[in-house]
């Protein structure tokens, strides 16, 4: 028997064959759209992180007792209403139809959690005590789902990369994004089961609500204290971003690549010029973004003299993001490629991207890709994916290089530090997005250098560029869709935090803990003849 199936539960949550009622499907399917809405508004640009748990209450409390398809319905409707304009930047010069697809195929995955929250509702009933983690462990099972799949998978809008600036952030750097998901979720989940304990148990119930209260206020509060396992080198780096802007944005951006590039040359020019008057501060590495030279500078001449003025005007090595053709015919590949005054390209130092974005730089399944739009012939040549970890030694410090899209992946940027990294740096081309899609990518920097106790920077074409303290806070962002240069001294870190340490553990633990519910929530419908499904 239940819970709320005693003698003593109220009438109303129990419908005529004798199962726990939900709530009346026009109220859930509002909870659920709302839900949405709340989600969204914890993401950059808006930031209004403490809507997350809320986000994550209400989609819980429309799903919960529904049965499986309605579950699943009312998950998706929840997906729409956060994906949808969560993901509006991929619709800015690509036409509708990606932003279409990319955003049901997300919102599918949200389906399916409703769906799986339905499932377990039995389970929740009986032992109440166990809903909050149970809904912490369904959010961190679809996400590991979904940032897997399909073609490795599209992180974006996890519950973590809501919380830059939240106090749970701290937890990054114990378990990574997917223990700051946990505690995001769970959070909802005691939300859920304070209110749910105030309205619908006749007995005394300010002792367990008063429970839910103190263990959030405990767990988002917990977040402040947690020690970042790294320390201070002594050592420190001065590090100049270029964001040279580009002529134009959108997709034909690169229509006029030798511009690019030579908005790039000449900002580092110019910063020359500034360190020689004595009016900036000598760098010993500059950044530029991703796409700064989309020439190949190893066989076009004159991209090679260009970026060697820049060079050697500056005295320092410059990070060049740079698309390099081959290895075959066809192919090219997206590389951030240290170059050195006075020498030129440093081909050992050289960082292929390992995570090309499926239907933007390489086209899967291509034939049939082509039957639903033929802008994937855009995409002329495929990226090839790297093999080896972004780390780059420069005289200064040993870099932790990833491209773009690359930071919302935890391993590609765990491998660079357990590399020996000693500075994350983001080499990124927002010019086809907008500023909510840049900022989006900042707050996954932020929660990168918690997770990793590293300075950070993250260098655009045409912004937001910046840096990050290991801490999270954010020093030197420029404007959107505008030329840049910024300077900083950054003070080096040694150690690995114990997320560093871990590395995926937290996350196959919490995974595997939902399949465990799963299963659980199966015996206990079996036992009990499915009731409140």
């Amino acid at each position: 028997m239940t819970t709320t199936d005693r003698a003593d539960a109220p009438a109303d949550v129990r419908r005529p064959d004798g199962a726990p009622r939900p709530l009346p499907l026009p109220v859930a399917v509002a909870m659920a759209v709302t839900a949405g809405l709340a989600l969204l508004l914890a993401f950059p640009p808006y930031g209004w992180w403490p809507l997350a748990p809320v986000g994550v209450a209400l989609l819980v409390a429309a799903t919960h007792r529904r049965r499986l398809r309605a579950g699943a319905g009312l998950g998706f409707l929840a997906g729409l209403a956060l994906f949808a304009p969560l993901l509006s930047w991929t619709n800015l010069h690509t036409g509708y139809l990606p932003w279409v697809l990319l955003s049901l195929l997300q919102a599918g995955y949200l389906a399916l959690l409703g769906l799986a929250t339905a499932w377990v509702s039995p389970l929740a009933d009986r032992y109440p005590a166990v809903w909050p983690a149970l809904t912490g462990v369904l959010w961190v099972g679809q996400e590991a789902l979904r940032d897997r799949t399909p073609f490795g998978g599209f992180p974006w809008g996890r519950l973590a990369f809501g919380q830059d600036g939240s106090p749970l952030l701290g937890l990054a750097a114990v378990g990574g994004a997917p223990l700051v998901t946990f505690a995001v979720a769970t959070a909802g989940g005691l939300l859920l089961t304070g209110v749910w304990w105030t309205l619908r148990v006749r007995r005394v119930w300010w002792t367990p609500a008063a429970g839910c209260a103190a263990a959030l206020v405990l767990l988002v509060g917990g977040g402040l204290l947690v020690p970042v396992s790294t320390t201070a080198t002594g050592d420190t780096v001065t590090v100049a971003i270029v964001q040279g802007n580009v002529p134009r944005l959108g997709l034909d951006f690169n229509a006029q690549r030798q511009a690019v590039l030579n908005n790039h040359v000449d900002a580092t020019i110019a910063l020359a010029g500034e360190v020689a008057a004595g009016t900036r501060a000598r760098p010993d590495l500059v950044v530029w973004p991703e796409n700064s030279s989309d020439i190949d500078p190893l066989r076009n001449q004159s991209a090679n003299i260009r970026i060697s003025e820049a060079a050697d005007a500056i005295g320092v090595p410059i990070l060049v993001g740079a698309v390099l053709t081959g290895p075959e015919q066809g192919q090219v590949r997206n590389a951030g490629l240290l170059w050195r005054p006075g020498s030129g390209p440093d081909l050992e130092q050289l960082y292929i991207k390992r995570h090309p974005v499926p239907f933007a730089e390489y086209v899967p399944l291509r034939r049939i890709a082509r039957m639903v739009s033929d802008q994937v012939d855009r995409v002329r040549a495929d990226f090839v994916a790297g093999t080896a970890p972004g780390v780059v030694r420069t005289p200064a410090a040993v870099l932790g290089d990833v491209i773009c899209f690359e930071v919302a992946y935890d391993g590609l940027v765990r491998d660079t530090v357990v590399g020996g990294a000693q500075l994350l740096v983001v080499q990124t081309n927002n010019a086809t997005f907008d500023v909510a899609e840049a900022r989006q990518q900042l707050a996954m920097v932020r929660l990168r250098a918690v997770e990793h106790g590293r300075p950070a920077l993250m260098a655009s074409t045409v912004g937001v560029s910046g840096f990050v303290s290991p801490d999270g806070r954010v020093s030197d962002a420029t404007g959107f869709n505008t030329q840049a240069v910024v300077v900083r001294e950054l003070r080096l870190t040694e150690g690995r935090t114990l997320a560093t340490r871990v590395g995926v553990l937290p996350e196959v633990v919490l995974a595997g803990l939902a399949v465990a519910a799963l299963v659980g929530a199966a015996l206990v419908r079996r036992r009990w003849g499915g009731r409140a499904g």
